[in-house]
Parts: C-alpha cells; structure tokens; sequence
C-alpha cells in the first residue's frame, strides 16, 4: 500500500468516524425544564456512558411553542430543523399519529411494550403498531388532609373505596365540623369530570376514535356528579391553576383529586408533614366503574425522517424501557411515576414517605397505574373538552344533564368534522 493509498484509506475511517459520530446526536424538543428536559438529560447521561459517542440536545420549548412548531414542521414536510426525538402529551397523540401518517417511526418490532402500563401502550397504538415511548403517568389519586377528616370524625379506613356519593355526603359533613370546603374547583375545567369519566372506561370517543358524547354512561355520571359537588356548595372556587393550587396547599380545603404530578405540590408545605395521606378516587356506581383514572401524562415520539432514528430508538429503548434505576432517580428527584411497570420492584418506589405518615404512596401509586382503564382519546379531546368546559357552569343553575349532553354533543359535531 502506497502513501497516497494510506492517506486516502485515513481520510475514509475519518470520515466514517465524523459521520458516525454525528449520527449519534439525537435532538429532543420537550417542555418543562424541571421536569421533563431534565429527566431527558438524566437519560442521555446514563446512556452516553455505555455509548461514548452518543451526544443529546434538548431543546426546551414552551409546551404551545413546540406544539405550533411540531405541527408546521410536520406540514411542510421538510426534515431540516426537525428534533429526532418529541414529547407528545398524550391528549394529542392519535391526532398527530392519523394527520400525519408515517411521520412517526413505529417502535413495536424494538420495544416490549407488556412491561408497560397498558392504557399507555392503546393511547399510541393505530392499525396495531404502537409508536410511542411510554413515559410519565397522570394515574390519579384522592390526596385528603387526615387531620380536617379526623376532626370530621372520619379515619383513613372510611375513605376506602367510596362512591362518589358517599365523598359528597363525608363533604358535607367535613365542612360542618370544620368551617372547611371539600375540595378547590373550576367550573371552567373539564379536569374532574375527565377524570372520573375515564375511571368507568369512557371517553369523549369510542374504542374506534369516534365522537361518543350522547348515549356516554360514563359521560353522563361524570356530569351528574359534577353538578352534584356545584349544587351541594362542598367547593371553594378556583379561578385557574395558581389559585386551585394555592387553596390546598395553604390549607383552605381538605382534599385534592388529580394525577400523582401533584405530589410535590402538595409536599411543598413542610409544616403540614403527617397530615396528609392519599386514598383511590370515589368510583362512580355505573357498569365499569373503577377507583383508578388518569389525567395527562406524555410520551416520547420517533420522527421517521431523523438521520439518528436507530440511535433515538435504542437510546430510548435502553433507559425508558429497561433501565428500572433510572425510574428510582427521577422518582425521587423529580416526582415522576413513570409507566414502566418494572420499575415498582425498585427500593425507591418501595420506600416510605414521612410527610404521607409513612405510607409507601409511590408503591400505591404504581399498583393503581396498571389497574387505570385504557380509551381512546381520539384527534380531537382538547376541542371537545373546551366544549365540556364551556358547558359545566350551566349545571349550577338547575340545567339538566341530559339537555347539557345535547348541547355538548351538538357542537362537538361541527369541531370533529
């Protein structure tokens, strides 16, 4: 072999080595820079030290930023200044999966999608391929002060398994003995009734994506409790999230039903350690009804056109869905339950947390996560849920459910067109 021939061969391994080198800088686009981007970055760093070559950018976004920009971008169908890797909440991902079809690269032939919560799995599978990377879990739990229900006379065994009507008539009697409201609520938001929609296995639209609202059982109990909590006044009115926020963890109301995002939240009150505990939400008394709901949570997303696609995927492959340490440190870093089924064997999730009076939550919490009933949130859940939204204040002034489901489902029909 001659120098020229050397050098040639030498400027070839160089450039397979840049080329390679380039190939494994996989680029995320993810909101949330306490949460999400640095659990992302958690996970490249672990990677990166069985892959020294592997390079991660997270992009941080505004959550409605990277909406528009995914969405343009996804439009235009150019790949240049596209991420490799996007968080999706889970709200949205059948939307972007059916307006964009194979934009998105499906992970079914690399991931084991059995170790993972399975109501995760059907919210990002279409024409049984699944495209997502489960992550963080909204699974849902009924946070209450012990300290107001003992007062009450209520102890942490009589919150077990209740309906809803029993939550409203232990309300009542919890703000007789206490001068305290029940709960914090926005008549604006459709949380609450989502989420004990999706405890008895409903939803906005069927199994197959299409518009359910007339004829919904869990549709109609959900609102027919919710205008029970405005009619029997058990509510301190919330005016959007810094103020729901504010009236439990200030101590204004003894109880908080939502996802286990809250937790932190409701942690941030040192003073208030020992008096708080968490019970599974009321159930409705429908067909289906169970104490187990979601609400929120995201997933991380492919693109099909990425110049590191086998890189992204295995990178995700590797930490979210095998590495259960991983889901111990941002368990107890973060607050963040991911939907790695796997990842409860962990001593983290086992442990015990004194501001709950000792319980495991976290070990509760995951229990409740593969026990959360699976629907299809369909292309259009924020538009009809701004319908819902809309709608709920009319059943504080005596309007029946069923001419607020006609309502509901009426211009929910024009949204889905």
């Amino acid at each position: 072999m001659n120098r020229k021939t050397v050098a040639l061969a030498f400027a070839g391994a160089s450039l397979i080595a840049i080329t390679a080198a380039q190939a494994a800088e996989v680029t995320v686009w993810c909101w949330d820079p306490n949460f999400n981007v640095a659990i992302m970055k958690e996970a490249g760093e672990i990677y990166a030290k069985t892959h020294p070559d592997f390079k991660l950018n997270v992009v941080d976004f505004a959550k409605a930023d990277l909406e528009q920009k995914l969405q343009t971008g996804l439009a235009s169908g150019v790949a240049d200044g596209m991420p490799d890797i996007v968080l999706i909440e889970d709200y949205g991902a059948q939307k972007y999966l059916q307006s964009f079809p194979d934009s998105f690269a499906p992970l079914s032939d690399k991931v084991d999608y059995s170790g993972f919560a399975p109501y995760k799995v059907a919210l990002a599978t279409l024409d049984d391929k699944v495209y997502s990377m489960p992550f963080d879990s909204g699974v849902t739990g009924f946070y209450y002060r012990k300290d107001l229900l003992s007062q009450a006379g209520f102890q942490p065994a009589d919150l077990q398994d209740i309906t809803w009507d029993k939550y409203i008539e232990i309300a009542k009697i919890v703000e007789e003995k206490t001068g305290k409201k029940m709960l914090a609520y926005d008549p604006n938001d459709a949380g609450l009734t989502r989420i004990i929609m999706q405890s008895a296995g409903g939803w906005y639209f069927d199994k197959d994506g299409n518009l359910a609202i007339e004829g919904n059982a869990a549709l109609k109990a959900a609102l027919e409790v919710i205008q029970k909590i405005q009619t029997a006044n058990i509510f301190r009115p919330a005016a959007g999230w810094a103020d729901w926020v504010g009236a439990f963890t200030a101590g204004e109301v003894a109880s908080v039903t939502t996802g286990v995002w809250i937790t932190g939240t409701v942690k941030s009150q040192p003073e208030q350690s020992g008096n708080w505990g968490i019970a599974p939400i009321p159930k409705l008394t429908i067909e289906g009804a169970t104490h187990y709901s979601n609400l929120g949570g995201s997933s991380w997303y492919v693109l099909s056109a990425s110049a590191a696609k086998d890189e992204a995927i295995d990178f995700l492959n590797e930490i979210y869905a095998k590495d259960v340490n991983f889901y111990q440190k941002i368990l107890v870093d973060r607050g963040a339950v991911g939907s790695l089924l796997a990842a409860r064997e962990g001593e983290a999730y086992k442990s015990s947390d004194a501001f709950f009076g000792g319980e495991p939550i976290w070990q509760t919490f995951s229990d409740w996560l593969s026990k959360v009933p699976s629907v299809n949130y369909g292309t259009f859940t924020n538009e009809v849920d701004s319908v819902v939204a809309a709608h709920q204040p009319e059943l504080a002034k005596g309007a029946s459910v069923d001419d607020v489901i006609k309502a509901i489902n009426e211009q929910a029909q024009t949204l889905v067109q």
